[in-house]
């Protein structure tokens, strides 16, 4: 995963999941919360974070700035990805398959606002196993750090790209 500075980056932020967890102590209830964000700017740079805070759009700030830290540039061929790719985390995996112009990005949640975020407009997605967003935008992310060019793969191999 090649990571990416942020600074000359138009990025835009999507809340892909907000959770309000419950901390029952001798006077009653503490509540506080955690924000998953996706940040990307459309153009094959996408990352995502996770913040924690006592209010929410505290949580949502500290979310955005560990997803622009963890910045991955994906390969995108034609508006879609070049070839499958299945991505594991924990108990998640996400399967992604490229798809012809017009398809559009069938997918749902955490594996949308990954995909979207990333500038891809048409792909077919599936979520096997758990559902958990945590998991599911790990797992998209680790899909795509998989993609390469065929320039790179070009390049590995010591010749030019046809």
């Amino acid at each position: 995963m090649d990571k990416i500075d942020a600074g000359g980056l138009e990025l835009k932020d999507k809340l892909v999941y907000l959770n309000r967890v419950a901390k029952v102590v001798k006077g009653g209830k503490r509540f506080s919360f955690n924000a998953i964000v996706v940040v990307g700017d459309g153009q094959g740079h996408v990352g995502a974070g996770l913040g924690k805070a006592n209010e929410v759009p505290e949580a949502i700030r500290k979310a955005i700035e560990q997803a622009k830290k963890s910045l991955i540039k994906v390969a995108i061929k034609e508006g879609t990805i070049p070839y499958e790719v299945t991505g594991v985390f924990g108990a998640g995996r996400v399967f992604l398959r490229p798809a012809a112009l017009g398809t559009g990005v069938i997918a749902g949640g955490g594996v949308r606002a990954v995909i979207e975020a990333a500038g891809i407009k048409n792909v077919l997605t599936k979520c096997i196993g758990t559902s958990n967003p945590h998991n599911v935008v790990k797992a998209t992310l680790e899909a795509l750090a998989q993609l390469k060019s065929i320039e790179s793969f070009a390049e590995l191999r010591g010749k030019r790209a046809l």
